[in-house]
């Protein structure tokens, strides 16, 4: 496979890199405020009202609505500030009343007897016409995979007790899947508000007790999502088929476990696959969070479950028909003592323990100003549980929480201002924590912070903050606001990128962001990323390291564009018509090279001049066409290799629906004839399926006009496969498959 390596000296964007560049970059440091601060139309509410989800959207809890940022490392846009988009997902209007019977608040309110009476008038919930408490309890987002188009679906509890699922619909809009509240409120009747379904008659709902009951078994406190997981389906032929689901346990006030199993993609009410409750035998809880360990291959799950006088205990999870899943005999008390110290929240990160030489479970929760710590490892033994307090941490109650999956560093904030990071180091049977204060930049320290999260990679930190004291006094008006600091260097997030085991760009645009950041403002791509992505280019040839090559130079070209006099949502004043051929002939193609030998390109006038001209924000036209030239050898190779995957699935499975058409021979000959590629591999897996030609059933042309599919130019292919009606699974898992040259879903 022969790659584009270009001399670097005099270069654009491959220059050596002035020492005056690498040290501003080292005086930042790792922790930077970037641009822009996003102001929230409402002011926070609830517990955790930050949210980072797995697709890289934040979602902020306020009293008027949740409020989501998507993070977009966006390639058209030469500003280095962060690329938000933002949206916002409204509150139930009216609000929320249970599944009650209404006949029962009528007696009591005009009950005689004030000692039942006032505690009904003043209850918001029983009693929604007192007064309906209007805000966002708490977001949870669910993992990748779980919506049509293989994002995060969000669930959002409101203070009226409404748990909803909702589904962003090509990413601006949002729409509600599911009312699960009013979905258990149904199941709850319909078996006469009994855990299981007995008949054992209960008691009277003149008792205000029953009813205090009725309405604590349908209240949520919490909810959390599993990671993804199969279920053996029996089909009509009698033979089992996987079928993806994810699990939603709800914690409920009066201590019920709710275990909603749903089939993916998430679609409405069709796609619940059962609704199992459990006892736990909490009082007060408090909190909830899924307890997932892996060892020897085998796969263990339960819940953890917090209360707000102290104990925190892991759950079993019986599930049937969940493939390779397996949970806990009993339970397992991790803190015993009612100290009336309320736990807040729970994390649990799944560590490798050095010492041990095998996998290991953290558990942190934040319980008062104190972090409580457990570490579970299986042995020969058994179970081993040791567990501790951090203390000094905070002068003041910890408001959030918050983990990186990288190395298992856990963030704690309190109203304060104060921002704590604990690393685990791990001695032969514990663990200790390494303190660090994180020095917020100007602008956000001395802030009063309502709460943090840490992005999927760990490269920043969302923080949602008001101000804080102005001469000693409190404002009369506060504006709230989310900031985000970086907690990586761009080269330490170009590192990371480069080491991936990942191997997907969507799945790290945090990190791709501090590079897009770095790129934009240098206007140079790194020296030594480049020189090491084009080592490993070469001897690896992995499509991953190719996509991450075309992003570097998409984002090196937006450094070289003027920026623009005029807005750009203004209308042009100028009516002209430009052919397609014409426009894609404006372009300098590429030089065509031999086998095996590396391009080269004419030298500027010397880096002194390229500096200037880069100082000045000045490239000359030779220096932009070189790189779109780059861009297009880069696309190039991307799509050949998106066709070799095309047509080794068109050689494993020949027979097909009816109505679909894959141009498999413009495919074989769009690659055969390509004289700037000689693939080896590719000339194999043509050979193959020209022998194997006679016995395809489907046709290459299009079922509306009966026109042979041409396939001449790969930029004018809509898609590969064309499928019209019904298509068989193969086919849909190609269109229904990311970009080809950055990762992400197409919505």
């Amino acid at each position: 496979m022969a790659s584009a390596e270009p001399s670097r000296e005099g270069e654009p964007g491959h220059e050596a890199e002035p020492g005056r560049e690498r040290d501003s970059w080292a005086q930042l440091g790792p922790v930077v405020r970037r641009e822009p601060a996003l102001k929230l139309l409402n002011p926070v509410s609830g517990l955790e009202p930050l949210t980072w989800s797995d697709d890289h959207r934040l979602s902020v809890s306020t009293t008027g609505s949740v409020s989501v940022m998507d993070l977009v490392p966006d390639l058209r846009s030469s500003v280095p500030d962060l690329v938000l988009h933002r949206t916002h997902i409204p509150l139930h209007q009216p609000p929320c009343e249970l599944q009650v019977t209404s006949k029962v608040k009528e007696k009591l309110e005009k009950c005689s007897d004030p000692t039942i009476r006032q505690p009904f008038l003043v209850d918001r919930i029983i009693n929604p016409q007192s007064g309906a408490l209007q805000g966002v309890k708490y977001t949870s987002w669910s993992p990748l995979g779980c919506d049509l188009n293989g994002r995060c679906l969000l669930a959002c509890l409101t203070l009226d007790c409404r748990l909803t699922i909702h589904s962003s619909h090509k990413r601006l809009q949002w729409t509600q899947l599911l009312d699960l509240t009013e979905l258990y409120g149904e199941m709850l009747k319909a078996r006469n508000y009994s855990v299981e379904n007995s008949d054992v008659p209960q008691p009277s709902l003149d008792d205000p007790d029953e009813l205090q009951r009725r309405y604590r078994m349908q209240m949520p406190v919490r909810m959390e999502w599993s990671s993804l997981c199969n279920t053996q389906q029996v089909q009509s032929n009698n033979a089992y088929k996987d079928i993806g689901t994810v699990l939603l346990a709800v914690l409920m006030e009066n201590g019920d476990l709710v275990v909603w199993q749903f089939r993916l993609p998430m679609q409405g009410k069709g796609s619940v696959v059962s609704c199992n409750t459990i006892k736990s035998g909490v009082s007060s809880p408090s909190v909830l969070a899924w307890w997932e360990y892996e060892h020897g291959g085998r796969k263990m799950s339960g819940l953890i479950v917090g209360s707000s006088v102290g104990p925190v205990k892991i759950l079993p999870v019986n599930l049937k028909a969940v493939k390779g899943y397996f949970t806990l005999r009993q339970p397992v008390v991790l803190w015993q003592e009612t100290d009336q110290i309320p736990v807040h929240n729970i994390k649990c990160v799944s560590l490798f323990h050095p010492h041990q030489k095998c996998n290991c479970s953290l558990v942190v929760a934040a319980r008062g100003s104190y972090v409580f710590w457990c570490l579970l490892l299986i042995s020969k033994a058994g179970l081993n549980v040791h567990n501790s307090h951090v203390t000094g941490l905070h002068s003041m109650p910890i408001m959030s929480i918050s983990t990186s999956r990288n190395g298992g560093s856990i963030f704690t904030c309190s109203m304060d201002g104060a921002v704590k990071k604990l690393t685990p180091v791990f001695t032969d049977m514990a663990v200790v924590f390494k303190q660090e204060e994180i020095a917020l930049p100007e602008g956000v320290a001395g802030q009063r912070i309502h709460g943090i999260s840490v992005s999927p990679n760990g490269a920043y930190l969302a923080l949602v903050s008001t101000e804080g004291l102005i001469n000693g006094f409190h404002p009369v008006n506060r504006s709230y606001q989310v900031q985000f600091v970086t907690l990586k260097t761009p080269d330490e997030a170009a590192a990371e990128l480069l080491e991936s085991q990942l191997q997907n760009l969507y799945r790290q645009t945090d990190l791709l962001d501090l590079v897009r950041w770095r790129v934009l403002k240098d206007r140079c791509i790194p020296p030594f990323l480049q020189d090491e992505l084009d080592d490993k280019v070469h001897t690896t040839g992995s499509t991953y390291l190719w996509r991450f090559k075309l992003f570097l130079l998409r984002i090196l070209y937006q450094s070289m564009q003027k920026a623009p006099t005029e807005a750009l949502w203004k209308p042009s004043h100028q009516d002209s018509k430009v052919f397609v051929g014409e426009e894609e002939a404006g372009g300098a193609p590429a030089e065509e090279a031999e086998q095996g030998e590396v391009s080269q390109v004419a030298e500027t006038s010397g880096l002194e001049e390229l500096r200037e001209k880069k100082a000045k924000g000045e490239f000359s036209e030779e220096q932009v066409n070189e790189i779109t030239a780059w861009i297009e050898e880069v696309e190039s190779h991307l799509t050949r290799e998106h066709m070799k995957r095309v047509l080794g699935e068109v050689y494993l499975h020949t027979l097909i629906t009816e109505n679909t058409c894959i141009p498999t021979k413009g495919l074989c000959d769009f690659l055969s004839n390509d004289p700037t590629n000689e693939d080896r591999a590719a000339k194999v897996l043509i050979g193959h399926i020209m022998n194997k030609m006679n016995k395809q059933t489907f046709p290459e042309h299009c079922n509306l006009c009966k026109e042979i599919l041409p396939f001449t130019d790969r930029k004018q292919a809509v898609s590969t496969p064309c499928a019209l009606l019904i298509d068989p699974d193969w086919v849909k898992k190609i269109l229904q498959g990311p970009c080809t040259f950055c990762d992400s879903p197409l919505l």
